[in-house]
């Protein structure tokens, strides 16, 4: 998925031969080498950490919604609740009477005054 973004794969790395001078390797190649190792590290954490963002945003969103979904079953149990206590009777809950009751359950799970 992200393999584009990267200069090299494990096995570029692993596969990688120096040639070798009279003292060794030469080191201008070595170095070049090690500078794609090096943007290839800082692309992966990059990354890493835009992950672990969107990962926290993910969950606070799941979080949020599970309690708008708590706060809808109560506030659906609550008008069941009252239609059974008015014994059935032709009135109808409305939209607004509903509106009414979830904002009162929700200064009470949240706190909130007007």
């Amino acid at each position: 998925m992200y393999q584009e973004q990267f200069n090299l794969s494990p096995k570029d790395i692993l596969e990688k031969e120096f040639k070798i001078d009279t003292r060794g390797y030469r080191l201008k190649e070595v170095d070049q080498y090690l500078d794609l190792i090096i943007s290839d590290y800082e692309q992966f954490f990059k990354i890493l950490k835009e992950k672990d963002k969107e990962k926290e945003e993910l969950l606070d969103e799941i979080m949020s919604l599970k309690q708008e979904n708590r706060n809808l079953k109560t506030s659906l149990e609550i008008a069941k609740t009252s239609d059974d206590e008015e014994g059935n009777s032709n009135k109808a809950v409305s939209n607004v009477d509903i509106m009414k009751r979830l904002s009162q359950l929700e200064k009470i799970v949240y706190g909130k005054d007007e």
